[in-house]
């Protein structure tokens, strides 16, 4: 596969939901990590962390060094209040950051376990990445029909006007787990009877194998969002949770788009990595 690029997006606070701005706790409770001379000097002016960030932070930094496996019952809120000399209220409150980034799952009345960890991807084929790392992807077709494009998705594809497109929606598995939804538009010329035989694997394995298609970059924009209720049922989540919304283009080794995708990932079961090569030549920040 040739090169990959992502673009992240940043999304202001109108735009979230209260489980995606609980999220955004993550980055102050990146500041109890820091050194501390350099935790001293940025909390300059205001004041110390909230003992719940810095209680969560201790629980987070264990699960992280495989103190914790997943599935491992943590201590109780009464437990973590008396540990660390606080309320329950605010023991309960570094549960429930906790639960929020997806790092621990709740089973009342037994208690608050260590969930597993995310499912790590590079932007790609979703069946080949979870391949990658040995689990067993799956994918349950939802519908699939070719369709008028609206102008976005013409204009992804730069398709002239009247070519129509074949689309797929799939649920997306990992072990029998939910974990995203993918809206896949391919342009209909292109991919000539596909629809007669619903693809339950890659997509991508079906434009190299059944089509000759030379797959050679893949762009994507991550945006954070907010799942609507009925995203949020066929994932197997809360309404209201944070979800991350991948637009994805594809095009093959002539330049042509071959594949345009708006993909919805539970943001509590999937990372995205991104790296980047830097040039010699590049100036520093």
């Amino acid at each position: 596969m040739g090169v990959s690029q992502v673009i992240v997006k940043p999304v202001t606070n109108r735009l979230l939901g209260r489980g995606a701005r609980a999220l955004l706790c993550v980055r102050a409770a990146t500041l109890l990590l820091m050194p501390a001379a350099v935790r001293k000097s940025a909390a300059q002016g205001g004041g110390d962390p909230p003992r719940h960030l810095a209680i969560a932070a201790v629980v987070r930094d264990r699960i992280a060094t495989e103190q914790l496996g997943p599935h491992t019952l943590l201590p109780s809120e009464r437990e973590l209040a008396e540990r660390h000399g606080v309320s329950r209220m605010t023991a309960r409150q570094a549960l429930s950051l906790l639960e929020s980034e997806g790092v621990v799952y709740r089973r009342p009345p037994r208690g608050t376990f260590v969930a597993e960890p995310r499912v790590r991807f590079h932007i790609g084929s979703f069946s080949e990445e979870v391949s990658r790392l040995g689990r067993r992807p799956a994918a349950r077709l939802l519908w699939a029909e070719q369709q008028d494009p609206t102008p976005a998705v013409r204009q992804a594809l730069a398709l002239a006007d009247g070519v129509p497109v074949h689309v797929f929606h799939r649920l997306r598995t990992v072990d029998d787990v939910p974990f995203a939804l993918e809206t896949t538009f391919l342009p209909a010329d292109l991919t000539p009877g596909i629809l007669d035989v619903p693809e339950e694997g890659s997509l991508w394995a079906v434009l190299r194998d059944r089509y000759g298609v030379r797959l050679a970059r893949s762009t994507a924009v991550l945006e954070s969002i907010v799942l609507d209720d009925t995203s949020s049922t066929q994932l197997g989540v809360r309404a209201g949770s944070a979800g991350t919304l991948l637009t994805r283009r594809t095009e093959d080794a002539d330049g042509r788009c071959v594949e345009f995708a708006r993909d919805v990932y539970r943001a509590d079961r999937a990372s995205f990595e991104v790296s980047e090569s830097l040039s010699a030549d590049r100036s520093p920040v």
